[in-house]
Parts: structure tokens; C-alpha cells; sequence
């Protein structure tokens, strides 16, 4: 019982977050200090995980398949940023 209470804030908490940054990004968006393309940057993840949840139907499943994809996203984002320090591309 106490572990759903717990679990259940835990993603409330995320859950608003989520919220603010969307609505503090759509602000920062109007008022001209933020790009664009960062803003929708933050939303991948959310994308991600929409998809693996749509083909698998769990929680669970979906949210491994998007941190294993994000994993992967980053160490190709840290292997392209150093290919292009090295060879000054």
C-alpha cells in the first residue's frame, strides 16, 4: 500500500515537471531566448518512449527501450562531437 502511495507521488512529481518545462520552454520560445530546435530537442525522449509503449503496450518495456535508445543516441552524439574536434570538420 504505502509503495503505490510513494510510486504514485514519484510520478505525479514527474509528471508536473514535465508540464512546467514544456510550459517554460513554450515561454522562453515567445519571448526569444530560447532556440527553437532545443526546445524540441527535449521532447526526443517523450517521443521515444510514445513509440515503444505503442508497439510493446507496457510501461516497463517502453521505458527500458528508451533508455537503451538514449544510451545509444548519446555515445553516437559523443563519437560524431569527437570525430569533428579531431579532424576539425
Amino acid at each position: 500500500m504505502v509503495e503505490s502511495i510513494a510510486i504514485g507521488l514519484g510520478m505525479g512529481v514527474i509528471v508536473i515537471g514535465a508540464i512546467l518545462a514544456l510550459l517554460f520552454g513554450i515561454r522562453n520560445i515567445t519571448y526569444g531566448k530560447s532556440d527553437l530546435k532545443r526546445v524540441l530537442a527535449m521532447g526526443v525522449p517523450f517521443v521515444i518512449f510514445g513509440i515503444a509503449y505503442a508497439i510493446t503496450g507496457t510501461i516497463d518495456r517502453a521505458g527500458m527501450i528508451t533508455f537503451l535508445t538514449m544510451m545509444g543516441l548519446m555515445a553516437v552524439g559523443i563519437i560524431i562531437s569527437s570525430a569533428r574536434r579531431t579532424f576539425n570538420i
